[in-house]
């Protein structure tokens, strides 16, 4: 237990050096440390370094309607386009379900067979329909949403729209943001050393679906002006205020999944910010076969259900790419752009709660827990002199060394230290010394009993750090508990505390008994005190 080769010894202290110095720059400024050769830093939490909250709620109504009405188109191409064609009346959603009419009674079983290949199979691994399908009247379909196949979709949804939220804050360039599902259609948004929530907000709230469609030259302006558009069109208005609505196709030629990037630029003739677009390959083949087939005849660029603009195909586009120009500022093209990048949200969300907390609360939590970790820090120390002497020194040199060693672990990780993190700091300190009171009490008793001192510190350790490990081994788990299942200061709590465990077993088990083996081994001591 004692035997300690020099190349363990050196590989220790290389460690511990090592780690240490993984802590200094955290203690420094980015700006300060920019120039260094290795910089890692603990990211700090919103509760220390300020910046916004925001809890968002998806619009599960509005994904349901949009389910609808894809299913109606869905629909429609599969009695167009199957074999032999289905003829079929106007197709309605008024009230949810969607109901149609066969002109010709006898082909219900193909029309059913077609439904049943568009519905799904089952909602998940309940195995139950999306869609129920009924007839009605020998000829008429009803085809229905069902629960199960509205929670899937809602399940699904929300776990995209996460990933996409998550896409689109990383863009801003925040450190650390914390972004967790709550409940079934709950986002919490937690972004630290962002002041302003509201380009935040209005970040997450744009849906971002991008939509070409063709204008409908045929339209009556001023059956427009009212709302009403021919059948197969539909009116939507300008993002720009004051401009009249306008009609366009119902059938999307170009969508936001066909994108491959999309980037903030500037009109090289007027200067003004707008968003170049790339589309992938089957995109920009399609837009240049749609361009050609339609030379001289308007097309509408949207998002969000909101015309941008509405140029003429003036020639083929043949180059798989386009601009969209808005008359928006710099920062709206770009938030348009890291919008349109990441993915359009695959449901709509809004804000039903935020709050900022500014960096000076941040600093005031900070120079609160320094206070308690230095107080902490104080206390442990003189405690443990006062009663152990050297070996309470050797114990006191651990407890410092167990801080640094902390930090840089928690620098190399990328850590982000939050104010439950401190908490689990403090924490840490305090009990980072039990294994220590637990080796010297051994000593203490090997000694009574007449063991050698070399004998009495050997058994100390060997006995004591069976229970020590067994000890720690239970505060883990409940670690892992919390950091699997727990969210936000949770989770902080856990992670600090979980570093925490396992540096401090290492530095107050096996440091401080290099450190009294390389003593006794020196001095020979035929007694101690303890």
């Amino acid at each position: 237990m004692l035997d300690f080769p020099r190349w363990k010894v050196t590989a220790i202290w290389a460690l511990l050096a090592v780690l240490c110095a993984l802590a200094i720059p955290s203690f420094f400024s980015e700006e300060q440390t920019k120039g260094w050769p290795v910089h890692p830093r603990i990211n700090l939490g919103l509760d220390l370094a300020g910046g916004s909250y925001l809890l968002l709620e998806a619009d599960t109504q509005d994904l349901a309607n949009s389910r609808i009405e894809s299913m109606r188109d869905q629909i429609q191409g599969a009695m167009r386009n199957g074999t032999p064609p289905i003829a079929i009346g106007d197709i309605s959603t008024r009230g949810g379900p969607i109901s149609f009419m066969l002109r010709d009674p006898t082909q219900v079983d193909a029309a059913r067979e077609r439904l049943l290949g568009i519905t799904g199979t089952g909602a998940g691994m309940t195995g139950q329909r999306e869609w129920d399908i009924q007839v009605v009247d020998t000829s008429r379909f009803v085809v229905t949403p069902t629960k199960a196949g509205l929670d899937q979709a809602v399940k699904t949804a929300m776990d995209d729209t996460t990933d996409v939220v998550r896409k689109r804050i990383d863009a801003l360039g925040t450190r650390e943001p914390t972004i967790v599902r709550q409940g079934d259609n709950r986002i919490v948004v937690q972004v630290p050393g962002l002041d302003n929530p509201q380009a935040l907000k209005d970040l997450l709230g744009k849906t971002a679906k991008l939509e070409f469609k063709l204008v409908d030259t045929t339209a009556n302006p001023a059956d427009v002006a009212k709302g009403i558009a021919p059948i197969g069109s539909q009116v939507l208005p300008y993002a720009t205020p004051g401009l009249p609505p306008i009609a366009v196709k119902r059938q999307v030629i170009i969508s936001g999944d066909m994108l491959a990037d999309a980037r903030q630029a500037f009109d090289q003739q007027t200067n003004q910010p707008n968003v170049q677009i790339t589309f992938n390959a089957a995109g920009g083949n399609r837009f240049a076969r749609i361009t050609q087939q339609n030379v001289g005849k308007p097309f509408a660029i949207i998002v969000d259900n909101k015309v941008i603009s509405a140029p003429n195909i003036n020639e083929p586009i043949l180059g798989g790419s386009a601009v969209i120009n808005g008359g928006c500022t710099v920062d709206g093209a770009n938030q348009l752009a890291i919008a349109l990048r990441s993915g359009k949200l695959s449901i709509n969300l809004k804000v039903i709660e935020e709050s900022t907390i500014s960096a000076s609360l941040g600093k005031d939590s900070i120079h609160a827990g320094i206070i308690a970790c230095a107080v902490a820090v104080a206390l442990v120390v003189a405690f443990m002199f006062l009663t152990y002497g050297r070996f309470g020194l050797y114990a006191n040199l651990a407890v410092v060394i167990n801080v640094f060693v902390i930090l840089g672990v928690l620098a190399v990780l990328h850590g982000t230290l939050t104010l439950p993190g401190i908490a689990g700091f403090v924490l840490t300190i305090g009990t980072a010394v039990d294994a220590n009171v637990l080796i010297n009490e051994r000593i203490r008793e090997e000694r009574r009993r007449g063991r050698s001192v070399v004998q009495a510190v050997e058994l100390g350790y060997k006995e004591a750090s069976r229970t020590i490990f067994e000890a720690n081994v239970t505060h883990a788990i409940s670690g892992v508990i919390m950091f699997v299942l727990g969210s936000g200061p949770v989770k902080g709590f856990a992670v600090v505390l979980l570093i925490g465990i396992c540096t401090s077993v290492f530095t107050a088990v096996t440091f401080t008994r290099m450190l009294v083996a390389l003593w006794i081994r020196r001095n020979k001591p035929k007694t101690i005190n303890i």
